[in-house]
């Protein structure tokens, strides 16, 4: 039983899952429900019922999920208080000027997620060599009191400098902690890091979101307990697990959380026995392409490692927290397609999501979507049951393309899908060339591993349009995000402002610095003798506004970070700088690794369940369908093909071939 580990992950559409037990792997996908816990238990329930377990002899559960991310897009978070130094109310509506419509005198910003009447000023002053001013506590008790008239439910403090003297801000945290029974997130605890807007716009998003992630994890925590189910471990943005406690303390390192778990899973499985997908001489490392029911996700993987970034931005709302470094687009199987003012074909970002779903889940959604031209293209079978449960209606696919045929002047429902089809991977391939092309990175010499409920079926045929060569479909790819949740490694990160001019530096104050971050992490891991210490800083040239984050070496080497800033700068634009080299940050991250299971594919005979007529660029195909698990390891065909499994389709071109490796996976590659 030890060994019976479980992942959940909730998508806008399906909660997927997945259960390592024996070296057997058992997937199941469930809809996913308003209140997330009741869908995650449900796939609990079904994966266990199949694998012909009980529940409670379940030895882990690890999840990832949607509620944060959902807050901000649906700006529904609570209603939350912002508590800042006196003169600095505004920085949230001022923001910075790098605005992405600098010239555009009608452009509308994003409204604050605090309005100006619950942002509240206090009376202190903080440098960065220390406090100038300290709080007045019956100033703050006052402040609290109309914090409280205000009905809030949770409360931002951030303070100005309180990343390098906290002093102020730990004693209005601690008053407002001590006479308000709402959360209080302080700056110096979500962001120790310089820059007033980034930092405050951080501590307030993880405000706005807490009570909503402390309500579902004690609720989720609550159902499983109930049930005998060990308690959650949360994916975080960073692509590392963690337990409960620590997102209720840091809500903010939930964004993301379910597109990271893919990202884990995609570089855990596409290498598996097959170093040339991905690290081998042949290719420079990954494009992982995750495709859901209401967006699609890309990352990039190298060394074997998924690249990582600390600042993202989620509904126009900047967010400065290590994670995995993922570029979204609007183009998921449920996205809506639509006929523009001008008479062009779009696709999203409306999405038709679980309910009412695409036209063709019978569940009364009326407009045109990406799965129902992929069933109408062939690339879904009529008889097909989604999710092994959910039959298809055929006719209303027809008829919602029928219609989106005639407002958009084509020959109907066929070449409307066509159009869907195309319109849609081009949205995904412009996702893929900002991870690259736009980084520097050639496409052609990286392969490509699709996943998600829908990214195996438009998979090769946008590898096709990017010349990458090969791709990699793991097994289990409809839920390999549920997949990730079982081989991510728990982590944990710290950062810490410290700026200085690297030829000016104290190498043994910069250790010390290193020392204590790393001590305030290993106090918190699951086990401190397995854990990985890792050390970076975040350089810069004098001048510039923005910084690179290399690897450092212990003790600290001025000289040694200084060269790898510059062949860091040089590797993603071009030159090095005769400039002096500044300091930034300091960080710090811990990695207790965990072991992905091992799981045993077997495959079956005769794979072919028959064929279907599908429509591919050059045409009509009568079209081989293979069965996924019934596939032979070391087995081989040509494209086209669609391959069926209960949780997603592969679908090959003419042009390609596919080999089954010996894990399961599909390995397509362009026929020479």
């Amino acid at each position: 039983m030890a060994g019976r580990r479980i992942g959940v992950d909730v998508g806008g559409t399906f909660t997927d899952v997945t259960l390592a037990l024996d070296g057997d792997l058992v997937t199941a996908k469930v809809p996913s429900t308003e209140d997330q816990s009741e869908g995650v238990m449900a796939g609990i329930e079904k994966a266990c019922e199949e694998a012909g377990i009980d529940p409670e002899t379940l030895s882990e559960f690890s999840h990832a999920m949607t509620v944060s991310v959902n807050a901000l897009l649906e700006e529904d978070g609570a209603k939350t208080a912002l508590v800042t130094t006196d003169g600095f109310r505004d920085v949230l509506e001022i923001g910075r000027q790098d605005r992405p419509s600098l010239y555009d005198l009608d452009a509308e910003k994003p409204s604050p997620l605090i309005p100006r009447r619950r942002r509240f000023e206090v009376a202190e002053r903080a440098t960065t060599e220390g406090i100038e001013r300290p709080v007045d506590d019956d100033e703050v008790s006052a402040i609290a009191a109309s914090i409280r008239d205000a009905d809030v439910e949770a409360v931002a403090v951030s303070l100005l400098h309180a990343y390098a003297h906290p002093e102020n801000e730990e004693r209005v945290a601690s008053v407002l902690r001590e006479e308000l029974d709402v959360p209080v997130s302080a700056s110096h605890e979500v962001l120790a890091e310089f820059r007033e807007y980034e930092r405050t716009s951080t501590t307030a998003v993880d405000a706005y979101v807490r009570p909503a992630i402390d309500r579902y994890v004690s609720h989720l925590t609550d159902r499983a307990r109930e049930r005998g189910v060990p308690q959650p471990r949360i994916m975080q943005a960073n692509g590392g697990i963690t337990d409960a406690d620590t997102v209720r303390r840091n809500a903010v390192s939930t964004v993301l959380s379910g597109p990271a778990a893919g990202v884990v899973g995609a570089s855990a499985m596409a290498a598996d026995g097959d170093r040339s997908a991905g690290d081998g001489d042949e290719h420079s490392g990954l494009v992982t392409f995750d495709m859901g029911g209401t967006s699609s996700d890309v990352s990039l993987v190298r060394d074997g490692e998924a690249a990582r970034t600390t600042e993202g931005v989620i509904n126009d709302r900047p967010i400065k927290t290590p994670m995995v470094d993922i570029e979204t687009v609007g183009a998921g199987g449920g996205s809506i397609a639509w006929v523009d003012a001008g008479g062009a074909l779009r696709i999203g970002p409306r999405s038709a999501g679980a309910e009412p779903g695409p036209a063709c889940y019978g569940k009364g959604g009326t407009e045109p979507t990406v799965t129902d031209a992929n069933l109408v293209l062939g690339y879904i079978g009529e008889s097909t049951s989604l999710g092994g449960e959910m039959s298809l209606d055929v006719e209303a696919a027809y008829d919602v393309l029928a219609d989106l045929a005639d407002e958009a002047g084509m020959d109907g429902p066929q070449e409307a899908a066509r159009g869907v089809y195309r319109v849609a991977n081009a949205n995904m391939t412009r996702a893929i060339r900002s991870v690259t092309v736009e980084r520097g990175y050639d496409p052609r010499k990286f392969g490509l591993v699709a996943f998600g409920g829908a990214g195996p079926m438009h998979a090769v045929s946008i590898a096709d349009g990017l010349d990458i060569d090969r791709v990699v479909i793991p097994r289990a790819s409809g839920v390999l995000s549920a997949y990730g949740l079982l081989a991510a490694d728990e982590k944990r990160d710290a950062v810490r402002t410290y700026q200085r001019s690297l030829a000016s530096v104290d190498p043994d104050e910069v250790d010390a610095l290193y020392d204590e971050l790393a001590e305030e992490l290993l106090l918190e891991v699951s086990d401190r003798e397995r854990a990985d210490v890792r050390y970076s800083a975040d350089l810069r040239y004098a001048g510039q506004s923005f910084e690179l984050t290399v690897d450092v070496d212990r003790p600290f080497d001025a000289e040694e970070a200084g060269e790898r800033f510059a062949a860091a700068h040089e590797s993603a634009y071009g030159y090095r700088a005769d400039e002096p080299v500044e300091l930034v940050n300091c960080r710090v991250t811990t990695t207790v690794p965990r072991n992905a299971p091992s799981i045993e594919y077997v495959g079956g005979e005769d794979p072919q369940t028959g064929t279907r007529e599908a429509a591919f660029a050059d045409g009509l195909h009568e079209t081989p369908v293979y069965a996924r698990e019934r596939l032979a390891p070391g087995g081989t065909f040509e494209g086209p093909a669609v391959v069926e499994g209960d949780e997603s389709t592969v679908v090959v071109p003419p042009n390609w071939d596919v080999r089954v490796r010996d894990d399961g996976a599909l390995i397509a590659e362009v026929r020479e």
